[in-house]
């Protein structure tokens, strides 16, 4: 083989890995982009926020929670009212308490025995029409 047949392979083999060594590094490139752009603090915290309205989990816990939040602060205020007894807003408030966790932990249970009392409640109110039995034909 002659010397110039081997440059000649030689100059291929390295315009080959210049070529590889340019798309590699304009890849390498558009990464570390990608990545300084993510770990922006703002797209962190957008990130953040969008993993949290995409979790079914902790949607019904957030809700679960605030239901039961609402039922203990309105059990407490029929129960204490107005008064001005330290004792009864002392126990107004474990009631609160109380009835937020029970709910709050029962929250399916709860939602089921609803459910069910809600569809007897319809379908009650549904085979009757002004004060006559109607038949319901499924």
């Amino acid at each position: 083989m002659p010397k110039t047949d081997l440059s000649m392979e030689l100059r291929d083999a390295i315009l080959v890995l210049e070529n590889r060594k340019a798309e590699e590094g304009k890849i390498l490139k558009d990464q570390f982009l990608l990545l300084y752009e993510s770990a922006k603090p703002i797209n962190l915290i957008k990130k953040t926020f969008k993993d949290i309205s995409e979790s079914r989990d902790l949607k019904e816990t957030v809700i679960n929670s605030s239901v039961g939040l609402a039922t203990g602060y309105v059990s407490k205020k029929l129960f204490v009212g107005a008064s001005h007894n330290p004792l009864k807003k002392l126990f107004g408030t474990v009631l609160m308490f109380g009835i937020t966790n029970l709910i709050s932990k029962n929250a399916g249970t709860i939602k089921s025995v609803g459910g069910q009392l809600l569809k007897s409640i319809i379908s009650k109110a549904g085979t009757k029409t002004n004060g006559t039995h109607v038949t319901e034909t499924k």
